[in-house]
């Protein structure tokens, strides 16, 4: 088999399966369509109106599946648009790993607000083509996309899937659903997606080992049920939880950099952004059992290579697990993708705290990517509580001075503790000079 493309020419030998694959030299991006030519001694199949520039995934669960149409801002950018192509994998599922999925190639957006925001800032800021791989479907669990293999490192999984086996009944019904009549009812659609591994067979696997970037990931909502994890009931609450989730997500990563066989494979996460309908304690409560614990845990996927988690905390709706306020995540993924994987030189990350010094009954916080340390609104910072070791929250009294933060608060004479913006939907304020805002963080380690 010959392949023919940009002046290059490669040749691969078929195995017995007819399976076989070449890979192109690098190249530069071009938005000038061209030709690709693939034959044999006997067929020539000829591909036309091919771009050459930056193919990312897009997935996860309905956050990112939320359509175009419900961002009047993000719909605006449709007719100026260019240089855009999209794929959308068909949402369905397998019991066994599958090799082909569903879907063509548009020159279109995608109907995905943020798959579709990202990709319009990176082609603008990067001068690129883009395109897009969406494979995402609504209240999905991260173990939905994980291969079956990783019940070997990850506990809670195997547990799942030895359930999942087990469930005769379960099985017997996802088989009747996928050969019954289409569409599916919103009963067995939601039974399909959520459910472990299946999602990945049917739709992740088959992309392999399809070029591209890396895999924006905008999940997580559909494992903040619990705080351990792995309750009893409902039965789509049998997954990590909010504590195992950093971990999970770490393993997760690294499973599918093996299957591409790239350590550069690139991850750009989606925090969780504010959300508190029926919070105990209240949307600002520093000690809740809310989404900051999730925050946290995504946070942990910065302790890998060639990652970044977009933070949100200033986004998000207190009541809606679906806000509309999507546009500014396509702009902050787009800048972490040309700082990380175009080399440009751009500030692409909020203040990150770098270290809390106690001097007397203050509490200094230092950043990282603080230059033009400020608040949005000029007044002083907020969201953030000080504690001693009686574990009692109090909101501190915060100053800025340089670029660092100086908190106090009349009631503690030695305050040790800080947490900053760790609550379902906190009030902040504090950005830097490119007004990415800061970064929740605790300095505690106090349990939940």
């Amino acid at each position: 088999v010959t392949v023919e493309f940009d002046g290059q020419v490669k040749s691969a030998v078929a195995d017995s399966n007819g399976q076989w694959s070449v890979e192109l030299d690098a190249m530069t991006t071009n938005a000038e369509p061209q030709v690709l030519k693939v034959s044999d001694l006997k067929f020539k199949i000829i591909l036309r109106n091919i771009l050459v520039g930056e193919v990312w995934i897009c997935s996860g669960q309905s956050n990112m599946q939320y359509g175009v149409g419900s961002v009047p801002e993000i719909q605006a950018l449709v007719s100026v648009a260019k240089n855009i192509r999209s794929f959308e994998v068909k949402r369905t599922v397998a019991f066994e790993e599958v090799k082909e999925c569903e879907g063509e190639w548009l020159e279109q957006h995608p109907n995905s607000a943020v798959a579709f925001s990202f990709a319009y800032f990176l082609q603008e800021v990067g001068d690129v083509p883009v395109g897009i791989i969406l494979a995402a479907w609504g209240s999905s669990s991260i173990e939905a996309w994980m291969p079956r293999d990783m019940t070997e490192t990850v506990p809670h999984f195997k547990t799942m899937m030895d359930e999942f086996d087990a469930g005769t009944e379960t099985r017997e019904r996802i088989d009747f659903i996928l050969e019954g009549k289409k569409p599916w009812s919103r009963k067995d659609d939601v039974l399909l997606r959520r459910q472990p591994n299946i999602l990945y067979n049917a739709m992740i696997h088959p992309l392999v080992p399809y070029a591209c970037r890396g895999l924006v990931w905008y999940q997580g909502e559909r494992n903040t049920l619990s705080m351990h994890g792995m309750l009893k009931q409902p039965w789509f609450s049998r997954n990590s939880g909010m504590l195992k989730y950093g971990d999970t997500l770490k393993a997760w990563m690294q499973r599918y950099r093996q299957e591409w066989g790239r350590d550069d494979f690139h991850f750009l996460a989606v925090m969780l952004p504010g959300y508190a309908k029926g919070l105990k304690g209240g949307p600002e409560s520093p000690d809740a059992k809310s989404w900051a614990w999730m925050r946290e845990s995504q946070l942990k996927a910065l302790e890998l290579k060639n990652t970044s988690v977009t933070n949100t905390i200033d986004l998000g709706d207190v009541n809606d697990i679906h806000p509309k306020d999507k546009l500014p995540i396509g702009q902050r993924l787009a800048l972490s993708a040309a700082r990380d994987t175009l080399g440009q030189d751009i500030e692409a990350d909020g203040p990150m705290m770098q270290r809390v010094e106690v001097q007397g009954t203050q509490l200094v916080v230092y950043f990282d990517y603080a230059a033009g340390l400020k608040t949005i609104d000029s007044v002083a910072p907020t969201a953030f509580w000080i504690a001693d070791d009686s574990e009692t929250w109090v909101k501190a009294e915060a100053k800025l001075q340089g670029n660092t933060v100086v908190l106090s608060a009349s009631e503690l004479t030695k305050p040790l503790y800080v947490r900053y913006a760790f609550a379902g939907k906190p009030n902040v304020n504090l950005v830097n000079a490119a007004n990415l805002p800061a970064y929740p963080f605790r300095t505690d380690k106090f349990e939940p």
